[in-house]
């Protein structure tokens, strides 16, 4: 996905636009990437003015669309349409409308640049409709990065800016933050601003600037409970309890509903060699160890019924016969039944 989209990139950086893009999927940063750059490079400034329309799904049909495409460049050699949240057109995916767009298809008008911005999902391959654009357009899938590959991501991004990462920079950043890139590229970008030299950024830089507590944090919990250090893990859940703003209960439980889930995984799975645990729990070899030694830990039954706290606990959070409890103390009572 990002060797079609840099290829996307560079194509435009060399000035070969295509008159049709459409660009789908869950993951929205390679879709904004690209159609920012061809709305802030395609014209010139004095251009933009009477050549450059943004539109929004939920606003317009394909007519309306298709009526500013089919539009001949005013005082330039083209013009640049962009329709935003195009998820969102009321007659995409509809007889009438997908007969004006496979039209337009076919026959589209050179000195345009038509630019759908199909956000949070995408269309269904079998249908008509999608081997139409297939055909006759740029298409881009966006698909989210599986949590084993943001760690190359993140090498890949600091390279792109010539800064070097340390790989405990690296996996800190992937274990924080996760497999969101628009998050994960405003993170860094804000962090860089700091410094005017190239500096190697390592595990200090990242959690003075990006406010990740060394020793407060949820993966420092998460580590806590694998090797069944109570006193450690209390620590922490304390502090959380005492900053319930900066350490919602939400996100914390499902980190933790996420770990035991992959390590029920881990039981089921007779080879347990690193490369295999890897590939099937989609996570980097330097995460395998916390497994395998969480797995000698938490037996099978143990896990299930972890599981099964770790439901309720989500359902006490988010109001369901929580009588008012606190969140702190809902996150109390979850690590005591997780860890005993």
């Amino acid at each position: 996905m990002m060797n079609e989209a840099n290829q996307i990139l560079k194509n435009l950086n060399a000035g070969q636009y295509a008159p049709i893009y459409f660009l789908q999927g869950e993951e929205s940063y390679y879709i904004d990437l690209i159609s920012n750059f061809i709305e802030s490079n395609a014209l010139d400034e004095a251009a933009k003015g009477f050549n450059q329309i943004i539109l929004y799904g939920k606003d317009v049909r394909i007519s309306d669309i298709l009526n500013n495409a089919k539009r001949f460049p005013m005082m330039s050699d083209r013009q640049v349409v962009i329709v935003k949240e195009a998820q969102n057109i009321f007659d995409f995916g509809k007889e009438a409308g997908d007969k004006q767009l496979m039209a337009y298809l076919e026959n589209p008008l050179p000195s345009t640049i038509l630019v759908f911005c199909y956000k949070h999902k995408k269309l269904d391959s079998r249908k008509k409709m999608s081997k139409a654009i297939e055909k006759h357009s740029v298409m881009f899938i966006s698909k989210k990065l599986y949590d084993n590959q943001v760690p190359d991501w993140i090498r890949d991004y600091f390279r792109q800016k010539n800064y070097k990462i340390t790989d405990k920079g690296v996996f800190m950043l992937a274990d924080f933050i996760g497999n969101n890139l628009e998050r994960l590229s405003n993170e860094i970008d804000k962090m860089l601003i700091n410094f005017k030299e190239k500096i190697d950024i390592d595990d200090h830089v990242i959690q003075k600037y990006i406010g990740i507590s060394k020793e407060y944090n949820v993966f420092e919990l998460q580590k806590a409970v694998i090797f069944r250090e109570v006193l450690k893990a209390n620590k922490i859940i304390n502090y959380f309890e005492s900053n319930p703003k900066n350490n919602p209960v939400i996100p914390i439980i499902a980190v933790l509903y996420g770990f035991f889930s992959k390590l029920l995984i881990v039981h089921s799975t007779n080879d347990k060699s690193d490369n295999n645990l890897a590939s099937i729990l989609k996570v980097n070899r330097f995460f395998v160890r916390d497994y395998i030694t969480a797995a000698r830990n938490y037996p099978v039954n143990k896990v299930v019924r972890v599981i099964h706290d770790l439901r309720h606990a989500d359902l006490q959070s988010k109001g369901v016969n929580a009588n008012n409890i606190p969140d702190g103390q809902i996150l109390k009572e979850l690590i005591f039944k997780i860890m005993h």
